[in-house]
């Protein structure tokens, strides 16, 4: 697909720029309204796509439990394989800025599937949850307050590790807006055990010292916005010792990883992307149980 397409729909998503402008810009760039109509189901979100673990997989036992955050409760979609009886470490999931969406719940079965308490919490329930529209969902995550989103989270992942489930260990992944998120938390959070960023953006260099969690960070050769700020924190990390292991996939956009959006899904880098974070979060959380001290 063009290119020129794709930074035009990361600009409609992130800008966020007005759906009526991006429509006609994306008629401008595919000669008719014709052409841009039938483009639009690739570039959005298929919530037909079939999902990798279905919501009713028999290994796996789902519930929606409540945590409570500065905000509020935070509603949360939490997930444990069935067969395993007692205390497992915590994968917290962190959606994109499309709320969660049946998409990341479909990664949190994955994560659980792979023998963890995944829990996918909706950072939208201050604001009545996340809606249907993805528009609304957009606008919606612009309007939160950036400092008390990452106090709700670190809030989270603190009664996590208190969680009856849980091992006391606790480490977070996040997509997108989640994946800045993910880099939030482990800058506020010195207890975290291990936090994966997927193309989020990265937090301001002069707290990178503030990091005590082992990162692993996955973004996308072909997403200029994010990273555009990709070195500066890189060399910040290095500079304070962080331990991080950083890989740039080549030639894919950003999303790479969402397998509900047809132009900008990568099965080739995805893949071996979700291995190396299950690899990750083995490494550091599988280990001796207990919060960090």
């Amino acid at each position: 697909m063009d290119r020129r397409i794709i930074a035009l729909y990361d600009e409609y998503t992130h800008a966020p720029l007005d759906r009526r402008v991006f429509i006609e810009r994306l008629i401008r760039l595919t000669g008719s309204t014709a052409a841009a109509m039938a483009m639009l189901p690739l570039l959005e979100s298929n919530r037909a796509a079939a999902a990798v673990v279905a919501e009713d997989d028999a290994r796996l036992k789902t519930e929606t439990i409540t945590l409570v955050a500065h905000s509020g409760p935070i509603e949360a979609y939490a997930v444990r394989p069935a067969s395993v009886a007692g205390k497992l470490p915590v994968v917290v999931v962190i959606h994109e800025n499309r709320g969660l969406n049946a998409h990341i719940r479909d990664v949190a079965r994955r994560a659980a599937l792979a023998g963890y308490f995944a829990v996918a919490p909706d950072f939208l329930s201050p604001v009545g949850g996340t809606p249907t529209d993805e528009d609304e969902a957009r606008r919606l995550i612009s309007s939160l307050d950036r400092e008390r989103t990452v106090q709700d989270a670190v809030a989270i992942v603190a009664r996590l590790r208190e969680h009856p489930d849980s091992t006391g260990r606790v480490g977070v992944v996040g997509f997108c807006w989640g994946g800045g998120l993910a880099g939030q938390i482990a800058v506020a959070d010195p207890k975290l055990d291990a936090a994966v960023v997927f193309y989020g953006m990265p937090p301001d260099p002069k707290d990178a010292a503030k990091i005590k969690a082992p990162l692993l960070l996955h973004y996308a050769g072909l997403d200029e916005r994010i990273n555009a700020a990709v070195p500066a924190f890189r060399d910040a990390l290095n500079a304070a010792g962080v331990e991080y292991t950083l890989h740039m996939y080549e030639g894919v956009h950003h999303a790479f990883h969402n397998d509900t959006s047809a132009a900008r899904y990568n099965a080739e880098a995805a893949k071996p992307a979700w291995e190396r974070t299950l690899a990750f979060f083995a490494g550091k959380l599988q280990g001796e149980s207990g919060p960090r001290s």
